[in-house]
């Protein structure tokens, strides 16, 4: 399996599920409620209730916003934005003097997110087409960073993780949701593209996930929440998928 396959089929499957509208999510099938989805991994009824409800589509692996601490008039950048959740919940915390950004190598996300941004009026948002190995982001231009559930999508995270240093502000902050595993997953599991999708196949461990966001220069990096992750989780691997809650400073 070569970086540019696994790519193009989660951009595929994406694409689909975004022109789709959240019937059916990579990890959790069709036929559930995406908002059940967003209560069980961390949004709150609140959250929801503020949102236009074609964005919430069931995804992700946790709420980064509510651990960001995002202030009134900063700049936040949310790494693989999908239909824009997190930069729509983020848009609310910083104000009207600050903007949230969201980057989405899928052209169907990025035209949804676009399309809702419109026709709500959310006036201090921004959505770029691009991947997150190579952000349409200017050097030291962000205060926070945000993603959810997406790097581990990534088959170059050491490069992920260089570009999100890169474009923070010096003394700006990273706090992520991402899946991560405790043992060793199956080799059948590695090569499969479905899983990859379902953001279980490119998991790393989570030792060596906290050591490459080291290596990329971030200080402080540490997990400030883990859990067992469940959903739609084969029997054999109840345990070895956490979700994860990060926090990293510049």
């Amino acid at each position: 399996m070569s970086e540019k396959d696994i790519k193009s089929f989660v951009k595929k499957r994406y694409g689909e599920l975004a022109k789709d509208g959240g019937s059916c999510c990579p990890s959790c099938g069709c036929g559930v409620d995406p908002k059940d989805v967003a209560l069980e991994i961390g949004y709150t009824e609140n959250d929801l209730n503020n949102l236009p409800e074609e964005v919430i589509m069931g995804l992700g692996c946790g709420n980064p916003v509510a651990l960001a601490s995002i202030k009134e008039g900063e700049t936040v950048l949310d790494l693989g934005s999908g239909g824009g959740i997190d930069v729509f919940l983020a848009a609310k915390r910083v104000g009207p003097k600050g903007k949230v950004i969201g980057v989405d190598m899928t052209e169907e996300m990025v035209n949804k997110a676009k399309r809702v941004a419109s026709k709500y009026g959310y006036d201090n948002v921004e959505f770029r087409l691009g991947e997150i190995e190579n952000l349409p982001v200017e050097n030291e231009s962000v205060d926070v960073i945000i993603s959810n559930c997406v790097i581990n999508l990534s088959p170059d995270k050491e490069r992920v993780f260089r570009e999100a240093y890169r474009v923070l502000k010096p003394g700006g902050r990273m706090m992520i949701s991402d899946l991560v595993t405790e043992g060793v997953l199956p080799e059948s599991l590695r090569k499969s593209f479905d899983a990859w999708a379902n953001c279980v196949a490119g998991a790393l461990e989570k030792n060596e996930y906290l050591k490459i966001i080291r290596k990329a220069g971030f200080k402080n990096v540490k997990i400030v929440s883990e859990t067992p992750y469940t959903i739609d989780v084969s029997r054999e691997l109840i345990g070895k998928i956490l979700s994860v809650k990060v926090e990293a400073h510049k």
